[in-house]
């Protein structure tokens, strides 16, 4: 797995080129209350390089540097500490278990960078995201800058890293799509495990635990806040207070995905708590899910989110005319973004180490990005239906629907990774009738 790391570690040294070096810091710790924190979790970008899952540390990368490019700031092992909150690495554990050249302690980081930022033009570290490294990284390149008379090459400018370690977590390796696909099956036998429980009666919160423990049981944990949304609650895109009882004739509508080994799934289906649909469920759900596999039958390098959306909205917008939930001319509804009253959002979004990971949506021309081999997307249309919308039947009102496959975009075509997972009405309604 190091060779993973190194590998990475070596393209992001031919991107910043001799002169320059990179700063990279991992995740704060964050108080939940008084004394108690929320589980840590490493930065990504940090992880991605380091495979180091301490909290306080920061890695250094200097291409051409005599002692060795890879250097990583972090604690010095304290055996009090250890006591309270686990194993610490260490200067010494860092370098023999992650490979790094050389390790110095966190609280002389200002004092390290100072010494390393000579003979480098170009300071690569993305400002704004902890103000104490802010300062901390200033006041080092300050200091270099302000001894320039003395001689010697020093920096010129600090550059944002982001836009480059964004393109290299953009395009996923035979090693991270492994584990993808790992994070799917997980997640895949999660919402499984909903489809066995799912009846009237039972809380959202009972489904939510449901998913956690199916997670818990191969050492994942979620990668989000699960929506665990039944009946009118799933016309709240961002719904997760999952308290109400499931009532005989809703819909429960859940979007879950866990995240193993820092690598997400992002996963929606929507089943009906009774295990029937309506008629009207049915039509709608129909609808989504026709927009949904042709958006995934047309995802192949070259194909475009804007191409995605566009013909999601076409085809969405055709089916609720269809249904007698929109009036006019199709052209006339998309020009005056009717169908925004039934689908508000994007037809997906990135997947990776974060759940909207990383990487530009639009290309150096400012169009739509182009997709290519080894990108991992969310593919997730949907239609929702207020109570409080006066302009449709009553009988619709309240459905709200969205189905989501996480797939990987391959050379020739595209693979969903969560095709396991049923989606189509006759296999779901046959599932929940056996339970």
């Amino acid at each position: 797995m190091n060779k993973e790391f190194e590998k990475r570690r070596r393209k992001l040294a031919k991107l910043i080129g001799k002169d320059g070096i990179a700063v990279i810091p991992t995740a704060s710790t964050r108080v939940r209350s008084r004394d108690t924190d929320y589980p840590y979790r490493p930065g990504s970008d940090f992880y991605y390089f380091t495979g180091f899952s301490e909290p306080n540390a920061v890695m250094i990368l200097a291409p051409g540097r005599e002692d060795g490019p890879f250097i990583v700031c972090l604690r010095e092992k304290n055996p009090l500490t250890e006591i309270w909150d686990g194993h610490m690495e260490g200067l010494n554990g860092v370098k023999k278990n992650y490979e790094a050249d050389q390790s110095f302690d966190i609280e002389d980081l200002e004092t390290i960078l100072s010494s390393l930022f000579l003979g480098r033009q170009k300071v690569f570290f993305t400002l704004g995201q902890d103000e104490v490294l802010d300062k901390t990284l200033m006041k080092s390149f300050n200091a270099v800058r302000a001894g320039q008379r003395r001689g010697g090459v020093v920096p010129s400018e600090i550059q944002a890293l982001e836009p480059l370690v964004d393109e290299m977590r953009l395009i996923k390796s035979k090693y991270e799509i492994s584990l993808m696909k790992k994070s799917a099956k997980i997640s895949v036998d999660a919402h499984k495990r909903i489809f066995e429980n799912c009846k009237p009666g039972v809380f959202e919160y009972q489904i939510e635990a449901d998913i956690i423990h199916e997670f818990g049981k191969h050492g994942a944990v979620p990668a989000y806040t699960s929506i665990v949304a039944s009946g009118q609650n799933a016309c709240t895109l961002h719904y997760i207070s999952n308290r109400d009882k499931m009532k005989a004739g809703q819909l429960l509508l859940t979007d879950a995905g866990c995240e193993n080994e820092m690598y997400a799934a992002d996963i929606t289906r929507t089943i009906p708590v009774s295990g029937e649909y309506s008629k009207e469920q049915k039509e709608i759900y129909e609808l989504v899910l026709e927009v949904q596999k042709n958006a995934i039958n047309s995802i192949k390098p070259g194909q475009t989110f804007e191409g995605l959306q566009s013909d999601a909205i076409k085809g969405l917008t055709k089916g609720l005319k269809k249904l007698g939930l929109l009036k006019g001319r199709v052209d006339q509804l998309i020009k005056s973004e009717a169908y925004k009253d039934f689908y508000m959002h994007g037809i997906g979004h990135w997947l990776g180490m974060d759940v909207h990971d990383v990487g530009s949506y639009m290309d150096q021309k400012g169009k739509s990005r182009k997709f290519e081999n080894g990108m991992v997307l969310t593919i997730e249309p949907g239609i929702y239906i207020s109570k409080k919308n006066k302009n449709v039947p009553n009988q619709y009102r309240g459905i709200g629907i969205r189905i989501e496959d996480d797939v990987l975009v391959t050379k020739s075509g595209c693979d969903v990774l969560t095709k396991a997972l049923p989606k189509e009405i006759g296999e779901i309604e046959s599932i929940m009738a056996r339970n």
